[in-house]
């Protein structure tokens, strides 16, 4: 008897939790993803559509059968011989009403909005700029910030999101580096490279964000990714050199 009340115990908080969770997410639900290299934010709100739909079943069975057998036996069997010439302008009146009275209860279903950001476009940058020897380390970097931060106020609810970015280099000689730094000139900068042979190289950088947004002080992880890709080209030379005795 104890494991049965027990395993009841436990179904009933399951279905508390379940129906709680239904009705926060009908006060408001809020997502932040990405798609098409974007940032889409989404937000519902519901406007109560349980509170109205309760009562209106108690009201209609014990109005409407008191009503109906009274207008129906003696009224209408009086109407009959009148009402057979006068269908054809009844109908299309009656057929109006419920139109009009349709929309309605469409109002009051829920609001939602979404609306979709684009990311910073990245740019790239070596030292030295014109025709680096071989075997001699350039220095590349990018003005990516080291974050992205924006709010947005959608049908009332506030979302803050914060995206971070982490960097891979392809410097078109078979050579990649994964970084989170956004590397920077000479003498600082971390993200270098030394070309073995002289030649023009294509140097492909592929930028991707992630992050996190909040709202209501929960702070949710945002589904996917955004990749941003630049690219630029580079020529190596090498170094005349000459001994002199």
């Amino acid at each position: 008897m104890k494991a049965k009340a027990l395993v009841l115990i436990a179904i009933l908080s399951l279905i508390s939790i379940n129906s709680s969770s239904a009705t926060d997410c009908e006060s408001a639900c809020v997502d932040v993803y990405t798609q098409d290299g974007e940032l889409i934010f989404e937000a519902r709100k519901g406007s109560g559509p349980k509170a109205s739909a309760h009562p209106k079943p108690t009201t209609k069975p014990t109005t409407k059968p008191t009503t109906k057998p009274e207008v129906v036996v003696k009224p209408k069997v009086v109407a009959k011989p009148k009402v057979v010439a006068k269908p054809k302008a009844a109908a299309p009146k009656k057929a109006t009403v419920p139109k009009k009275s349709a929309p309605k209860p469409l109002t009051a279903t829920s609001l939602s909005d979404r609306i979709s950001k684009s990311l910073p476009t990245i740019g790239i940058s070596y030292q030295p700029s014109f025709q680096p020897l071989i075997n001699v380390p350039v220095y590349f970097w990018s003005d990516t910030p080291s974050t992205f931060r924006t709010k947005v106020d959608l049908i009332g609810e506030v979302i803050d999101v914060t995206m971070r970015p982490s960097f891979t280099w392809a410097f078109g000689d078979g050579t990649f580096i994964n970084t989170t730094d956004a590397g920077g000139p000479f003498p600082n900068g971390k993200v270098t490279h030394a070309f073995s042979t002289p030649g023009t190289y294509p140097v492909v950088l592929i930028t991707t964000w992630g992050g996190s947004f909040t709202h209501n002080g929960a702070v949710r992880a945002i589904t996917g990714e955004v990749k941003k890709i630049s690219a630029l080209t580079i020529t190596v030379v090498a170094a005349n050199s000459r001994f002199v005795n």
